[in-house]
């Protein structure tokens, strides 16, 4: 008999549509830490990474969210998430190579090879940084050009400020619904590329990192680069999300694979800067994305 009591089961899309039309963010926390679970349960430890970050984000950017969700949920989701940084992810596999060949190379070194990725990084914020409350994406460019130069000649103070509002920018976007609720925009991998693409491998967090770190060392507060923006343009939660599987089949993984890897051979062989600001400016007009 038909039980007019129960639920449907809506599909995962239209649930997550719907708690962004109502910007019900609890809801979307909740969905997501669903569709991870499930993934988790199916054997598919990439897709159930990709949610239950996106889960994590949602909740930890708000305590009224965290408290609305409850610790059950919010304790299970983070267990489940430690439980995923051991399975054979390339998002985990790619951090451990990176922190190894980091650990063998000085600060400068390391603090270039993190320029380099955001050298590929930069077209898509310029892009990215047309959707609402995105803007600060679209300052990674002349933030870039700064940090070099810092390397070869002083910055103005009004240089260096704006780095340090790029950076408190950056931050409050990574905790702000413009991000874990904000759009999309086409793009040349086929699917549009969301804003909470970048969530993977914390990007936002780690193109702060490397730029905050720049400012410090201006200030004479010496603070080592630690290389985890050297993988973020692999962009996994966008490739994990539209194809899934083992992304490193996946072409645009496989390039900019070889170009992490070109680049620590590049610094490896101690370049001038005129080498770098060529390698840069050959990487701004990049699209990582395109088949």
């Amino acid at each position: 008999m038909f039980n007019l009591f129960k639920k449907s089961a809506a599909a995962p899309e239209e649930r997550l549509a719907a708690c962004l039309a109502k910007k019900d963010y609890p809801g979307l926390a909740r969905a997501y830490y669903d569709m991870g679970k499930a993934a988790m349960e199916a054997g598919d430890p990439g897709r159930a990474m990709l949610w239950l970050s996106r889960a994590d984000t949602i909740y930890s950017a708000s305590d009224d969210t965290y408290e609305a969700l409850g610790e059950k949920l919010t304790d299970d989701c983070s267990n489940r998430i430690g439980e995923l940084e051991e399975a054979p992810l390339l998002s985990n596999q790619i951090v451990e190579e990176v922190e190894d060949k980091c650990s063998q190379l000085g600060d400068a070194q390391v603090r270039v090879w993190s320029l380099l990725t955001l050298a590929r990084l930069t077209p898509v914020g310029e892009r990215l940084s047309g959707l609402p409350g995105c803007q600060v994406l679209g300052a990674l460019g002349r933030c870039l050009d700064l940090v070099v130069q810092s390397f070869q000649e002083a910055i103005t103070q009004e240089e260096f400020d704006f780095i340090k509002t790029v950076c408190s920018d950056l931050y409050a976007l990574s905790d702000d619904e413009a991000f874990f609720a904000g759009g999309e925009i086409p793009c040349a991998g086929g699917a549009p590329l969301q804003v909470f693409d970048l969530n993977g491998i914390t990007t936002l967090l780690s193109i702060e990192g490397l730029l905050d770190g720049q400012l410090r060392c201006l200030a004479g507060e010496p603070m080592d680069d630690d290389g985890g923006l050297i993988p973020c343009a692999l962009v996994p939660d966008y490739w994990q999300r539209t194809v899934g599987g083992d992304l490193r089949a996946i072409p645009q993984v496989q390039a900019e694979l070889d170009r992490i890897w070109g680049d620590y051979e590049f610094v490896c062989s101690g370049p001038t800067w005129g080498a770098v600001a060529q390698r840069i400016q050959e990487y701004k007009a990049l699209d990582i994305l395109a088949r």
